[in-house]
C-alpha cells in the first residue's frame, strides 16, 4: 500500500470516529472504546488522531461538549442546564460549571443570560479569546443595519428539504477547506460526477463560528450524488437528513459570508423559528473564481423544527 493509500485509509477511519463522537457524546468516549472504532490500537490512535485534529481525544471531546452544550445554552431555552449536562456526557451540574467556566469564563448560567442572541447585559459578557462584546447601543445599530443588509440582498423562503446522498472530505479549520474541495474535486471529476450541470457543491459546518474557534472549526466539502454509488479513499459518505430548512439565497462576495449567515439566523431569531438538531450547509451554484466580480451564487441552509 502507498503512503497515499495509507493516508487515505487513515482518513476514512478518523471519518468514522467524527460521527462516533458526534452520536455518543452522552456515553463513555475514552481512548481504549473510541480507538475501536477507528480499528487502530489506542497508542497508535493517540497518535494518528493529534496529527489530524491538532488536539489529543480527551481535550477534542472535552471542547466539543463544553461547545455543544454552548449552542444548547443559545438555541435550547426551554432546555435546562442539567438537561443540557446529560445530553453531552458531564456527569452533574458542578462537573459542567467547573469545565465551562474554564473553557468561557463564566458559569452556564451566565452565559446564558448573557450571550449576545439576547438583548441583556451583552457588554458585560467576553468571548473565550478576551474581546468584550460591543455596548448595547453599538450592538443594536449593527443589528438594525444587520436587518436592512439581509432585505436587499437575499431571498428567503421555508423549505421542505428531501435526504441528499453526498461524498465529502473532513477538515478542521477554515483554513483547509480550500484544499479539502481539491482534494473532493481530483477524485469526483474522474468520476464523471460534474458532466451533470445540475451537480452541486456544498459545505456541511459540524461546528458553529461563534462558539468555536476558527481554527478549530470541523467541516465537511461535500458534492451532492444523483444517487449512492461506490466511495474510496480518504473520501467518506454521508447524506444530508430530509427535514425543514430556512433557506436563504445570495450573491455575494467571499467576504460576505460571516455577514451573510447572521443575518440569516437574526431572521430566523426574528421570526420565531427555532434551529433544529440538524447542520447547517451551503450549496453553492457557480465558481465564484470564474465570476468577473468573483460573486458567489449560494444558498444558505438553517435547519428548523
Amino acid at each position: 500500500m502507498s503512503g497515499d493509500q495509507i493516508q487515505a485509509n487513515y482518513q476514512g477511519r478518523i471519518n468514522r470516529v467524527f460521527h462516533y463522537i458526534v452520536d455518543n457524546l452522552d456515553s463513555d468516549l475514552s481512548l481504549d472504546i473510541v480507538s475501536k472504532t477507528a480499528y487502530f490500537s489506542p497508542y497508535h490512535f493517540h497518535r494518528i488522531f493529534k496529527i489530524s485534529t491538532g488536539e489529543t481525544l480527551n481535550a477534542y471531546v472535552t471542547r466539543l461538549r463544553i461547545e455543544k452544550v454552548a449552542t444548547g445554552l443559545i438555541h435550547k431555552r426551554n432546555h435546562s442546564i442539567t438537561e443540557l449536562s446529560l445530553q453531552y456526557g458531564f456527569k452533574d451540574n458542578s462537573s459542567l460549571t467547573r469545565a465551562f467556566k474554564k473553557f468561557y469564563g463564566v458559569s452556564p448560567t451566565e452565559f446564558r443570560k448573557q450571550n449576545p442572541n439576547k438583548f441583556s447585559k451583552i457588554s458585560q459578557l467576553k468571548s473565550k479569546n478576551g474581546q468584550e462584546y460591543p455596548n448595547y447601543d453599538k450592538y443594536i445599530c449593527n443589528i438594525t443595519n444587520l436587518k436592512k443588509w439581509i432585505d436587499m440582498n437575499a431571498k428567503i423562503e421555508i423549505k421542505v428539504l428531501s435526504k441528499k446522498e453526498v461524498a465529502y472530505i473532513t477538515c478542521i479549520g477554515s483554513q483547509n477547506l480550500g484544499s479539502a474541495f481539491d482534494k473532493l474535486m481530483k477524485w469526483a471529476i474522474p468520476k464523471g460526477l460534474f458532466e451533470d450541470k445540475e451537480t452541486k457543491m456544498a459545505t456541511i459546518y459540524h461546528d458553529s463560528f461563534k462558539i468555536t474557534e476558527p481554527h478549530k472549526v470541523r467541516m465537511s466539502a461535500c458534492v451532492l450524488l444523483p444517487e449512492s454509488i461506490v466511495i474510496d479513499g480518504e473520501i467518506g459518505a454521508s447524506n444530508i437528513e430530509e427535514g425543514k430548512f430556512i433557506v436563504g439565497s445570495f450573491q455575494i462576495g467571499v467576504t460576505e459570508f460571516e455577514k451573510s449567515w447572521t443575518g440569516l439566523f437574526l431572521w430566523m431569531n426574528e421570526k420565531g423559528y427555532k434551529k433544529a438538531g440538524r447542520e447547517p450547509f451551503e450549496i453553492y451554484h457557480n465558481d465564484f473564481n470564474e465570476h468577473p466580480e468573483k460573486i458567489c451564487f449560494v444558498d444558505f441552509y438553517i435547519p428548523i423544527q
